[in-house]
């Protein structure tokens, strides 16, 4: 096989060729050129940055013929083993591969013998983080006193794995994300060598693609010089990467904005019936939406764009959409994004954002005429509960003495106030009692019946999210909500900040939303008693008891068989079924 991929055929040969990182670069340069550089260095960073290529630029640079000098010849005998790795003084290790203690005990006992080639040893790790904490505390002693004629450079994508004796040995350089600006730049210069015909549009699009990457810039070049017959174009990048076209961002965007959510699920379908790929399109347009929001506010920093390119549609497009639309579109993109990690389906998750952005551009509008022409599920939920307070006070009007005497004492009685300290959770106890108001034993028994199901498929989304939820119990549920017992106050708290997930999940194993309402324990048992005895006395005034309302409200009682089952086996594992 003759022909070699373009990322290994330009692989950055002098410090000069790795692009982005001239804080790096001009740092070790000083080092060489002045004699001062030292035994241990860590180098991190996202991939396809230049880590490891920087590393052997400076291996043949210390041990350089012609040196000491800012950049390696790469005409000795040196620099020329060095790059075809002929040289075995010089020695790059894969940690992925090469993780136990005695591959580490190998390193060790070479290290105190001199270079027979050229004058530092240098030992190149790459990925070290995968090596085990074993193997670490194997090299510490190595690393810390090493001898004179031996440097160890470590690479690695995950500086956070790597214990702090470790770092604190080394001199570390954090190799950034390389602008999109210097990706550009840098295959401008690999198509002219190459003598590849490359438009600027296209050479912008795989820098957006490649994130940060040269490596992966290069890469998807490479398949779109491939895919392309003469010139590499726009629509070459596009196929190659899955990325959609600016005026399709443009019309999809123009039909949120104008509240027309039919043309945008039409322009949607379309995208991916041509096989985009679903996770892409919400990426291109969240940034499609921030340049908007760039431009808009500084039209004289186009330069700072990342995904659009200024056009007279684009302006256009700019001057009519307010920028509180856009904040709340890139807001509800970026939930989106989120949401789709966690899911199988994330066409769903994208229609849902469509609408829900088509919504509110069409209330900014204000072209749907009237509420009922809008017909969105937050207007339906209030129209709901205006007709419900107007029910309410059509009977509080018809008999006022009777709702005086059955509210007013229990009111009295059971307002517990909702504690209050700077970590503490505010107890909804309005909501509660209103669910109370509308929940059910069957509603209960259903969700009792799953919750074990339900425990385990939140553990396989969200470990993080399973452990706030663990301790607690179905307490009450209606056909819209479910009130839930934590064992403690701060894990109701915790349980907050998952609260989206978990409900999600929970929709997911009943086929049903329902807003889960946390309580701790303790409130949970004075609030349920507290409603109970004001309910037997409205009973007990109306002379008429309604059915169910002692099971709606009683969580599981406590069986000793059921308690000792549930020590062995735990709630994922156990279902409880009533003869």
């Amino acid at each position: 096989m003759s022909y070699q991929a373009l990322y290994r055929t330009w692989r950055p040969r002098t410090f000069r060729d790795v692009v982005g990182q001239e804080h790096i670069t001009r740092t070790l340069q000083n080092a060489i050129v002045q004699q001062k550089f030292t035994h241990a260095y860590l180098f991190s960073g996202p991939r396809g940055t230049g880590k490891t290529s920087a590393a052997k630029i400076f291996a043949k640079a210390v041990n350089c013929e012609r040196g000491p000098a800012m950049e390696p010849c790469n005409e000795c005998a040196a620099c020329r083993g060095i790059q075809d790795g002929s040289i075995s003084d010089v020695f790059e290790i894969d940690a992925a591969s090469n993780t136990s203690v005695d591959d580490i005990r190998e390193i060790r006992d070479k290290v105190k013998y001199a270079p027979s080639v050229v004058p530092y040893k240098v030992y190149i790790i790459d990925e070290v983080h995968m090596i085990s904490v074993n193997a670490f505390n194997a090299l510490l002693k190595t690393l810390e006193e090493p001898p004179g004629h031996v440097i160890f450079i470590l690479a690695t994508t995950e500086p956070h794995k790597i214990p702090l004796t470790i770092i604190s040995r080394c001199q570390r350089f954090d190799f950034k994300p390389i602008s999109n600006h210097a990706i550009v730049g840098r295959m401008q210069e690999i198509t002219d060598s190459e003598q590849v015909a490359v438009t600027e549009e296209a050479l912008e699009t795989v820098a957006l693609a490649a994130e940060g990457g040269m490596r992966d810039a290069l890469s998807i070049l490479d398949q779109a010089i491939s895919y392309s017959e003469n010139e590499v174009g726009l629509d070459d990048v596009l196929a190659v990467t899955g990325s959609v076209a600016q005026s399709m961002l443009e019309q999809i965007t123009a039909s949120l904005y104008g509240g027309e959510s039919q043309e945008a699920l039409s322009r949607l379908d379309d995208m991916l019936q041509e096989g985009k790929d679903p996770g892409r399109f919400v990426f291109d347009m969240i940034y499609f939406l921030r340049d908007l929001l760039l431009y808009q506010s500084a039209p004289e920093l186009a330069d700072l764009l990342e995904r659009a390119r200024v056009n007279e549609t684009f302006k256009k497009l700019a001057g009519e959409v307010t920028s509180e639309w856009l904040e709340s579109a890139i807001l509800e993109f970026n939930r989106c994004q989120q949401e789709m990690k966690w899911t199988n389906s994330p066409r769903v998750f994208i229609e849902i954002a469509l609408l829900q952005i088509a919504g509110s551009g069409r209330k900014t509008l204000g072209a749907a005429g009237s509420i009922a022409e809008l017909d969105l599920p937050q207007v339906q939920q209030l129209m709901d509960k205006v007709s419900q307070l107007e029910k309410q006070l059509q009977s509080l009007k018809a008999n006022p003495t009777q709702h005086e005497q059955n509210g007013g004492a229990a009111r009295e009685q059971r307002r517990p106030q909702a504690r209050a300290s700077k970590n503490s959770f505010k107890i909804p106890y309005e909501k509660i009692r209103t669910v109370l108001d509308q929940a059910s034993k069957p509603n209960l028994k259903e969700i009792a019946a799953q919750w074990g199901g339900f425990l385990t498929q939140l553990k396989t989304a969200s470990p993080p999210a399973h452990a706030t939820i663990l301790d607690s119990k179905p307490a009450a549920a209606s056909d819209r909500a479910l009130v839930v017992a934590f064992k403690y106050e701060i894990h109701c708290s915790l349980f907050m900040d998952n609260r989206e997930l978990v409900e999600n999940v929970l929709y997911q194993q009943l086929g049903k939303q329902l807003e889960i309402i946390p309580i701790p324990q303790e409130a949970w048992q004075e609030l349920r008693e507290q409603y109970l005895a004001s309910h037997d006395k409205a009973q007990e005034h109306d002379g008429d008891a309604s059915e169910g309302t002692e099971g709606a409200v009683q969580a599981e009682i406590a069986d000793p068989l059921i308690e000792e089952a549930r020590k062995l086996v735990g709630d994922d594992l156990l279902e409880i079924h009533e003869d």
